[in-house]
């Protein structure tokens, strides 16, 4: 029997990247997976099928985390669909590098609502359904230790996730829900490279300063989501797992 057999998952954000390859990992090991966008329907559309044609039962529900009526009607349909919930994972999020000079309300807002806000609001309406054994797990970053330049915004939006995990856990711990962080550092996806970091200078610098001598691949991130997501992890609530080729 697979890890995830039974189970079933909402993974925010999961058109593309990072949350693409963590709801096709969590299929692959048996879970029923609603693939959350907030834009991009094809996107969500294709990890769908690709899940599917591979066996596994998934569905493509649309929705803005950071907006209350939306992120509750991601939990419902997720109930709708499958009866249950065992799994949020959190991925959802925007990143943007600025200097302090260019940092604007407007941008800070938009971070912190799809980041932060987003996450509490979806987590609050999923915890209603989730029972003993579940999992959440918070997709943060390696930035909150490594703390690079031009990075006060994002980066402080990813130091509330680390916090948020740890008072998550102590909360819903007594009702044996899991909370754990999984913090990525630079990994290529569609939206590092359309933004120009892989390839880049930056990109350089991280991987100089990284051990094993790359950036991240998308399926690195996803097998830890798995185990997260897994009883193999039962015992872990409360940590912020890096998972950054070694970079600190």
């Amino acid at each position: 029997m697979s890890k995830l057999t039974g189970k079933v998952a909402v993974v925010t954000g999961a058109s593309k990247g990072i949350g693409a390859a963590i709801a096709k990992s969590l299929a692959a090991e048996g879970a029923a997976v609603v693939v959350n966008y907030a834009s991009s329907k094809s996107g969500a559309d294709k990890t769908v099928s690709e899940i599917t044609a591979a066996g596994g039962k998934a569905v493509a529900v649309g929705g803005d985390v950071s907006k209350t009526a939306e992120a509750q009607g991601i939990i419902d349909a997720a109930i709708k669909h499958y009866g249950h919930l065992d799994i949020l994972v959190n991925n959802s999020g925007v990143y943007e590098f600025a200097p302090l000079e260019d940092i604007t309300e407007d941008k800070f807002h938009k971070i912190f609502n799809i980041n932060v806000l987003g996450l509490l609001l979806i987590t609050q309406a999923a915890v209603k359904h989730l029972g003993e054994g579940a999992s959440i797990i918070n997709i943060g970053s390696g930035v909150s230790r490594i703390t690079p330049a031009n990075s006060a915004v994002y980066s402080g939006t990813k130091g509330a996730v680390d916090a948020i995990t740890g008072v998550l856990a102590r909360e819903l711990g007594p009702r044996q829900i899991r909370v754990n962080s999984l913090n990525p550092g630079i990994v290529e996806t569609e939206g590092s490279v359309s933004a120009g970091y892989i390839g880049s200078d930056f990109e350089k610098a991280f991987i100089a300063q990284t051990p094993l001598g790359r950036a991240g691949r998308p399926g690195d991130i996803a097998s830890i989501a798995v185990f997260l997501a897994s009883d193999d992890a039962g015992w872990l609530t409360g940590e912020q797992l890096l998972a950054t080729g070694g970079q600190r």
